[in-house]
């Protein structure tokens, strides 16, 4: 005899309060189309995996977004950002994944509601993809220029270690740094 599945109770929302941002990482598992379709042409099939265990290598790179701040009492509606922290993770036979990190508003800090820039999470993932496969890839250079300083107290990357440009204010410890 099959059983009714049980409904889950509705959350009471105002339609003039935009629920809160609770995730602090994301993952878009809805682009793997996208990828898949990117390096086509040198990777003949890849998959994602949700969960990060059993990862055989990992990168830290940036993509970029616009976030915005869902706090009603904030004076500040939102922000872009072209540093945006996302750690894309190698499994075996062309299996990746992506975690992307979110960041907090300035104002009030709560973490913000983000919009991904979404042809930059394909470039980067794909590109990674594609060295990973030992395809030859052209160096890219770093274009630091451009886009409001990063503040790592509010960037949910830099607070884990994968930021890239927590990465670059370190000091450099050793015979030739600090």
């Amino acid at each position: 005899m099959a059983r009714k599945k049980s409904k889950k109770p509705e959350q009471e929302t105002s339609s003039s309060e935009p629920k809160p941002e609770t995730r602090a990482t994301i993952k878009y598992p809805s682009l793997h189309q996208d990828v898949a379709n990117a390096v086509s042409d040198q990777i003949p099939s890849t998959w994602f995996k949700k969960k990060d265990k059993g990862f055989e290598e990992e990168y830290s790179t940036k993509v970029m977004g616009k976030f915005k701040c869902n706090n009603g009492g904030c004076s500040k509606d939102g922000w872009a950002s072209r540093t945006v922290a996302i750690v894309i993770r190698r499994y075996p036979n062309n299996g990746y994944n992506a975690t992307v990190f979110n960041q907090r508003c300035q104002s009030c800090n709560k973490l913000g509601t983000l919009t991904l820039n979404e042809n930059s999470y394909i470039e980067r993932v794909a590109y990674r993809l594609k060295k990973w496969a030992g395809v030859p890839m052209e160096t890219r250079p770093y274009d630091g220029s451009g886009g409001p300083p990063h503040i790592s107290e509010l960037c949910e990357g830099c607070k884990r270690g994968y930021c890239q440009e927590a990465f670059r204010r370190r000091p450099i410890h050793g015979p030739y740094g600090v």
